[in-house]
């Protein structure tokens, strides 16, 4: 299924906010970055999950890897120093994050990533008010720490099961739309409070990389040739072209590096098993869509590695 509804965003805008390229300090301190979030973090259904975990610090000790061990890897092979952390739970809200692991996370930050529950409210489908409420605690308690801390929040994707099965909140709209619906929420959390610096569009790179024709809309009526599928079996949770997509994203939004620049021999697309072509076509969404380019024109591109 091809959905050719153009799509509309700010993609302009976010790049206007994007933190300057990472500088590494004259001392060579590592930059340290926190990652709370759930599964759609950690990597629920994936090989991303536990894949090079040795190379992050799981706070929690679960084993870890995921997301942040791939942003992890892109630091590296783009010659810059970060030291990666993580505060995962499956199925959890910011609110539990603040309830049980407050105390785990209370440190000094220079970065911190935080993701909310996929509907935003697992009891009011799309209502960002507890997004709103809990990410202003958790920035002002990571400004107390660091009061130049840049904070981040994580604006994931359309579930094809809430969207094209009976039941779901967003069940006959637009694949684009739950995505779109999302991030609205985390921008409304991000404008409540001046300390929170951006939203992270993943949802709204998912949606991109639909249009431009490089993955299916719809994993219920089978993949069409020479597309990926973003979602996981239970069409809910990312696949690992979609967690790919995700660390490419937030990549991009930390540290400003041009992730084409990998090209199609990245090692964590070899390890996970994305072909070349997949992983340059992941570059190339993640880079337009965080720049304001026009999804509709990578279709035309060929696969072939930045200038």
């Amino acid at each position: 299924m091809r959905i050719g509804k153009a799509i509309i965003f700010a993609g302009a805008m976010f790049a206007a906010a994007l933190p300057a390229q990472a500088q590494q300090s004259a001392d060579a301190r590592p930059q340290s970055v926190l990652f709370i979030g759930n599964s759609f973090t950690f990597g629920a259904h994936s090989a991303a999950k536990g894949y090079r975990a040795g190379t992050v610090e799981d706070l929690n000790r679960d084993g870890i890897g995921g997301v942040p061990a791939l942003f992890k890897l892109f630091t590296r092979e783009a010659g810059l120093d970060y030291r990666v952390s993580l505060e995962t739970s499956p199925g959890r809200t910011l609110q539990w994050h603040w309830d049980n692991k407050r105390a785990l996370v209370d440190r000094k930050w220079d970065h911190v990533v935080m993701q909310e529950y996929s509907v935003l409210d697992p009891e009011k489908p799309g209502n960002p008010a507890k997004l709103i409420d809990y990410s202003a605690k958790f920035a002002r308690l990571f400004k107390a720490k660091n009061p130049d801390v840049d904070i981040s929040l994580t604006a994931t994707w359309t579930r094809p099961d809430q969207t094209f099965r009976t039941g779901g909140h967003w069940y006959g709209q637009s694949v684009y739309k739950m995505a779109l619906d999302l991030e609205r929420g985390y921008d409304r959390a991000a404008a409540a409070d001046g300390a929170i610096d951006r939203v992270n569009p993943v949802g709204r790179a998912f949606n991109c990389a639909i249009q431009a024709g490089f993955a299916d809309a719809n994993p219920y009526d089978g993949i069409a040739f020479d597309q990926v599928d973003l979602w996981a079996w239970d069409h809910y949770h990312a696949g690992t072209p979609g967690y790919y997509l995700e660390a490419l994203t937030v990549f991009i939004s930390i540290t400003g590096h041009d992730p084409r620049s990998f090209g199609g021999s990245e090692k964590a697309a070899e390890d996970l098993g994305l072909s070349p072509s997949e992983a340059i076509r992941l570059q190339n969404v993640a880079w337009a869509n965080m720049h304001g380019g026009d999804c509709t024109t990578l279709a035309q591109q060929t696969a072939t590695s930045a200038p």
